[in-house]
């Protein structure tokens, strides 16, 4: 049984609604194999935004358009275009510069790395290069890097992964989708649950409440659950519950927005006492209550509140 927690915030005004769509911006990502453009496009779209890897430059034109005329705002349009694409020197410069006279928001990123990082890169995943038919792999890296230049000169920003971690990456790219967008909204789930039944595999946050009182043991309540207010009104009246929902509304006003921050799409915050029926369905609907107070939109699952 499931059941959805307080309040919720009010929501937003669709950007794309009349007087208010802004229509589509465009972010391009190109450059040398290898250097993380693949993990950028992802990123991106982990954020929300619509991205096409591999994009053929005879497309683009046709993709601005519609994009641009969509009833849907696209928001952050991500197109992941390389040299697999073996026009895209001769033909992307023209098509890129006539968007901008048009007016079209259209930004071009160009990721490199160092020889050495590329090399070791490509040995450790053993891809092969797509310039590397009939020559050594260090010849492909440095025929593509040629080859690019022209694409380099024309980005808006290079952005050189030789020193970044993927956890770097991904943060740069948080704030590049931050620029147009808000991140995706942070989905927290409030889980109750019974030890005796396992703790939850999918659980981010795991709290024990089986230092309460247990409502199991008092005449009348045995037979409800941590829904019906009778137990509910005994678990909230115990000093110890209080207190600990003090501190807890506390820690997670400090600590969920530094994962929504990170760019995490779900948090699971599991409750747990002995047979998930009594306390820890109590204390996960405060914890979402408290969630919803502090802007956030937290569903409630009680997993194992039919257990006796």
């Amino acid at each position: 049984m499931s059941a959805a927690a307080g309040r919720r915030p009010a929501a937003r005004a669709a950007a794309g609604g009349r007087g208010g769509r802004r229509g589509a911006a465009f972010l391009v990502i190109t450059g040398l194999s290898g250097s993380g453009k693949s993990a950028a496009v992802k990123a991106l779209e982990d954020q929300g935004a619509y991205c096409v890897d591999n994009l053929p430059v005879a497309l683009l034109p046709r993709m601005l358009e519609l994009a641009r005329g969509s009833r849907i705002d696209l928001g952050l349009v991500v197109l992941g275009m390389d040299i697999r694409e073996r026009r895209i020197v001769r033909e992307f410069p023209r098509v890129f510069r006539a968007a901008r006279a048009r007016g079209i928001p259209i930004r071009l990123l160009f990721f490199e790395a160092s020889e050495n990082v590329l090399v070791r890169r490509y040995s450790e995943t053993r891809r092969v290069h797509p310039l590397g038919g009939g020559v050594t792999l260090l010849e492909a890296i440095r025929s593509e890097r040629t080859e690019l230049e022209p694409l380099r000169a024309l980005a808006d920003e290079v952005i050189d992964t030789s020193q970044m971690r993927v956890r770097d990456l991904r943060e740069r790219m948080l704030g590049i989708a931050r620029e147009r967008r808000a991140p995706r909204e942070l989905a927290v789930t409030v889980l109750s649950f019974g030890f005796k039944y396992g703790v939850p595999a999918d659980a981010d946050l795991v709290f024990d409440v089986r230092f309460l009182a247990n409502p199991f043991f008092e005449e009348g309540l045995r037979h409800l659950s941590g829904l019906d207010d009778p137990v509910r009104e005994f678990v909230l009246a115990l000093p110890e519950a209080r207190a600990f929902l003090g501190a807890l509304q506390s820690f997670l006003a400090f600590l969920v927005p530094l994962y929504r921050a990170d760019g995490r799409a779900y948090l699971t915050i599991a409750f747990g006492c002995t047979g998930g029926r009594h306390r820890s369905p109590v204390i996960a609907h405060e914890a979402a209550d408290a969630l919803a107070r502090q802007g956030f939109r937290a569903a409630v699952r009680n997993r194992d509140i039919q257990g006796e």
